[in-house]
């Protein structure tokens, strides 16, 4: 696929989160209209693997309505958000600036970053929770993060584990509560068309743009893309909860997220790799 249809797509992606913006700002699932807690986002372990991040200056890559960008200001960062959806950019703004956080927030494709924040450089680039599924060219991706970090600079990833993408949200009608493979975990099968009339959280349908493509990548895709920009992977992690129950049989643990009681399989995965 060329690069000029990989753009075609990601603007769809674009407009089609354009459209989801306001279901989830009106959603439970975010919960804006109640006291903000951004921190019930993050697993207890990414506090651990990032570090003291006061006085650290720190990008958060497709941040959509920049929850988790908040809580980074919170702890002492400069914060600074990014993401390609000007209506998630907006709310954004509006949701920091409600909060009384100290966050900039920049519309931009990723792969557009570094132009796009005149070459500034950062101790700590987070990225996750859904967002390397909407990138075509994850070598691409891992230069552009190469770029945008300070030398000893930090990336972290928290990324839905590509078991978890292959295993579906949920029966196709006829079927049982069993866990079963629907999806490729490997890339390399090209993008994956998807109805995104309905999103992740509740509320309403989406009107207007439904058209929704993600690209399936695996774990050694990841590494090796990360590697081969010049990054060296310090850590990678995976854990077993996710921070909503996505299988009606998952049970809430003593971090307020929720874990499958049988089997015991990675959902999420953390990786550390510093420039």
């Amino acid at each position: 696929m060329t690069s000029a249809e990989h753009d075609r797509l990601m603007r769809a992606n674009q407009a089609n989160w354009d459209a989801r913006t306001p279901v989830h700002l009106a959603s439970r699932f975010y919960g804006l209209g109640e006291d903000l807690d951004p921190e019930r986002w993050f697993a207890p372990f990414e506090w651990e693997d990032l570090g003291e991040l006061a006085g650290r200056d720190v990008l958060h890559l497709q941040c959509h309505l920049g929850t988790e960008t908040i809580a980074f200001a919170r702890r002492g960062a400069r914060a600074v958000g990014l993401d390609f959806s000007e209506a998630s950019v907006a709310a954004a703004q509006d949701i920091a600036a409600n909060a009384g956080a100290d966050v900039t927030y920049v519309r931009a494709n990723v792969y557009d970053a570094v132009e796009a924040l005149d070459g500034r450089r950062f101790d700590v680039v987070y990225t996750g929770k859904g967002a390397l599924c909407y990138l075509p060219d994850l070598d691409r991706w891992a230069e552009t993060i190469h770029r945008l970090l300070r030398p000893g600079g930090r990336l972290y990833v928290v990324e839905f584990h590509p078991l978890l993408n292959s295993l579906g949200p949920k029966p196709a009608p006829g079927e049982g509560p069993e866990l079963l493979l629907r999806h490729d975990y490997l890339g390399g099968a090209g993008p994956v068309h998807r109805d995104g009339t309905r999103t992740y959280t509740d509320g309403p349908a989406v009107e207007g743009a439904t058209d929704s493509y993600e690209w399936m990548h695996g774990m050694g895709e990841v590494l090796t893309a990360l590697t081969g920009a010049g990054l060296a992977v310090q850590r990678l992690r995976e854990g077993d909860e996710l921070p909503w129950p996505r299988w009606p049989q998952m049970a809430r643990t003593e971090s307020g997220w929720w874990r499958l009681p049988e089997p015991r399989i990675p959902l999420l995965y953390g990786l550390l790799a510093t420039r």
